[in-house]
C-alpha cells in the first residue's frame, strides 16, 4: 500500500482541483493540492517516477474537471456508455501528459532549493504547449481558479498565464519548506506575492467611458431540435420574438449559429431582421452558418444586420459582406474531424451536424455595430488569451463571445466558459458581452465583475449597460512578452550553470 500512496495522494490533490474553479470557486483549494502533489515530487527518487506522478495528478485534474464532455459524448454523440468513458479517458491521459513532463523534467534538471524558480518556467512552458498542440485545449489552467481570490490583483498586470507562474512560485516554495522545515523563505514569496497583489487591486488601470444599452436574447433552443428542418421557423420566430422585446438598446446580441439555416437560404429572415434593426435605430448580431456551394467551403459566422454607422438609414447587410468575423479556432470533433477519412465511418458522434468548417485568420478586423467596434470570440475562442488579445485594436469598444453550451447539459462546463470569459474582462480591462443559446449569458465588466445575466435553460431577453473603457492594463499592452522574457533568461542562467558545473566535473 505505501508503494501506491504517493500516486492515490496526487490523485486526490489532482481530482479536487474542481472544486477551486467555478461553480464552486474555492480558491484556496489550488494552492493547498499542488502543495501536496508537489511535495510528492521532491519526496520520489526518480525522474520516472516523477512523471507517473505528474500524469496521475492531471489525471485527476481533468478528469474530474472537464467531466461534462461526457455529456456531449453521451447524449448527443451517439456513443455507448463505455464508449464514451473510454474516450474521456483518453482525452484526459493526453492532457496528463503536460504536467507529467513539467514533474518529469523538474526532476531530472532542478534541484529542491532550485523548484521555486525553475518549475513555473517549465509550467509555462508546458501550458503554452497545451494551448496550441493539437489545435490546442487551454482549460482549466490553474489561474482561473485565483480570478477571485486575494492575488486577483496581478491579472492586469501579467495575465492568467502569469497569475499561473506566480501560484507555481508560491506553491514550490511552500513544498520545499514542508520538507526543510526553513518557512522563512517560503513565507516571505508567498506574503510579498500576497501585498502586492492587494495593492495592485486598488489601481484603476482604465477608466470608464460612455455607457452603451445592450440587449440580448436567449433562445433555449434544445440541442435535439436546432438542425432538424421541421424546427427553423419555430426557431426563427422565438429570436424575432425575443428582439422585439430590446428593440430600445444600441445593439443586440443573439447566440452562436442562432439562425438554424444557412445564411444563403435564410436570407428572407436575414433581410427583413436587417431591414427591421435599421427602422429601430439599432443592429443585430447574430452567429450564422455559412457555406460556398461553389468552394464547399463551411463557415461558424458573426454578422451583423442593421446598422453598422450612424447613416445606414436601410440597414447595411449584404450576403457575403465584409462586416462579419469567422470562427478561428475549431472545436475537434464538432467543427472539424482530425483524420476524417479514417474516424468518420467509426460512430455517430465523428459525423456531427455542422462538423467540416473552414478555419477564419487568426486576427480580423473588429466587427462595426452601430458605431461600435466588437472583438468577436466564438464559443471556446474565449479561452485562448493570445488571440483575443490580437484582435484588440485601439478603437475596440468590447469583447463580444457567443456559444451554445447546450452540448453540456446540466454539467459545470457553462459556469467554467462563464469564469473564463470573466478572466477576459479582468486582464484586459474592457466588458465582455456573453451570448449563449441557453445559459450562462451574461454582461461582465471591465473587471470581471457579472453586472447581469439571465438564468440557464430559460427563453428569455435581457438589457443592460456596459460602459466603454479609455486606457489599457499592462498585460492588454505587453501580453506574455514578460514571461517569455523571464523564462529565456532563467533558460540562459540555467544553462550557464550547468555548463559551468559540468567543466568543474571534467577538470
Amino acid at each position: 500500500m505505501r508503494k501506491w500512496l504517493p500516486l492515490v495522494l496526487v490523485l486526490l490533490a489532482g481530482t479536487s482541483l474542481t472544486m477551486a474553479y467555478a461553480p464552486f470557486d474555492l480558491w484556496l483549494i489550488t494552492p493547498v493540492a499542488l502543495v501536496v502533489a508537489l511535495r510528492q515530487l521532491l519526496l520520489t527518487d526518480t525522474p520516472k517516477k516523477a512523471f507517473w506522478l505528474g500524469w496521475t495528478f492531471g489525471l485527476g485534474w481533468f478528469g474530474a474537471g472537464i467531466s461534462w464532455v461526457h455529456v456531449s459524448i453521451a447524449d448527443f454523440g451517439g456513443m455507448p456508455l463505455i464508449a464514451s468513458v473510454l474516450m474521456m479517458f483518453l482525452l484526459s491521459a493526453y492532457l496528463a501528459l503536460f504536467p507529467a513532463f513539467s514533474f518529469y523534467f523538474a526532476k531530472r534538471w532542478v534541484k529542491p532549493a532550485l523548484l521555486p524558480l525553475l518549475l513555473p518556467a517549465i509550467w509555462f512552458i508546458a501550458e503554452w504547449l497545451r494551448s496550441w498542440l493539437l489545435s490546442g485545449f487551454p482549460w482549466l489552467s490553474l489561474g482561473y481558479s485565483q480570478l477571485d481570490s486575494p492575488l486577483s490583483g496581478w491579472l492586469p498586470v501579467l495575465g492568467e498565464t502569469g497569475m499561473t507562474w506566480l501560484l507555481m512560485t508560491m506553491v514550490s516554495a511552500l513544498a520545499v519548506a514542508t520538507l526543510t522545515k526553513r518557512f522563512l523563505q517560503a513565507i516571505a514569496i508567498t506574503g510579498s506575492i500576497t501585498i502586492a497583489a492587494l495593492l495592485l487591486n486598488s489601481v484603476s488601470w482604465v477608466e470608464p467611458q460612455q455607457p452603451v444599452s445592450i440587449g440580448m436574447a436567449q433562445g433555449n433552443i434544445a440541442q435535439s431540435l436546432r438542425w432538424v428542418p421541421e424546427q427553423d421557423a419555430p426557431t426563427m420566430n422565438t429570436y424575432r420574438e425575443l428582439t422585439s422585446l430590446v428593440w430600445d438598446n444600441d445593439v443586440i446580441i443573439w447566440p452562436e449559429a442562432a439562425i438554424p439555416k444557412l445564411e444563403m437560404l435564410a436570407q428572407d429572415f436575414i433581410t427583413d431582421m436587417n431591414a427591421e434593426a435599421a427602422r429601430y435605430d439599432t443592429a443585430i448580431i447574430t452567429g450564422v452558418v455559412n457555406y460556398n456551394f461553389e468552394s464547399q467551403e463551411a463557415w461558424n459566422n458573426l454578422i451583423v444586420l442593421g446598422k453598422s454607422h450612424a447613416d445606414d438609414e436601410q440597414g447595411h447587410y449584404r450576403y457575403f459582406h465584409g462586416n462579419r468575423y469567422a470562427k478561428h479556432h475549431l472545436l475537434p470533433i464538432g467543427e472539424f474531424v482530425p483524420f476524417e477519412d479514417l474516424l468518420r465511418p467509426l460512430a455517430p458522434l465523428f459525423d456531427l451536424p455542422m462538423s467540416s468548417f473552414s478555419r477564419g485568420d487568426f486576427q480580423q478586423p473588429n466587427l462595426l455595430a452601430n458605431g461600435l467596434h466588437l472583438a468577436p470570440a466564438i464559443c471556446f475562442e474565449i479561452a485562448f488569451p493570445r488571440q483575443v488579445r490580437a484582435n484588440l485594436y485601439a478603437d475596440t469598444d468590447f469583447i463580444i463571445t457567443v456559444s451554445n453550451d447546450a452540448w453540456f447539459g446540466r454539467s459545470h462546463g457553462p459556469a467554467q466558459h462563464l469564469q473564463i470569459a470573466r478572466m477576459r474582462a479582468k486582464e484586459l480591462g474592457i466588458g465582455v458581452i456573453r451570448s449563449t443559446n441557453n445559459g450562462i449569458s451574461a454582461f461582465i465588466d471591465h473587471r470581471g465583475k457579472v453586472v447581469a445575466q439571465l438564468p440557464q435553460f430559460e427563453t428569455a431577453a435581457l438589457s443592460a449597460k456596459l460602459s466603454t473603457v479609455s486606457g489599457s492594463t499592462p498585460y492588454r499592452q505587453w501580453g506574455d512578452f514578460p514571461l517569455w522574457l523571464l523564462t529565456g533568461l532563467i533558460g540562459l542562467v540555467f544553462l550557464i550553470f550547468k555548463l559551468r558545473e559540468r567543466g568543474a566535473q571534467s577538470n
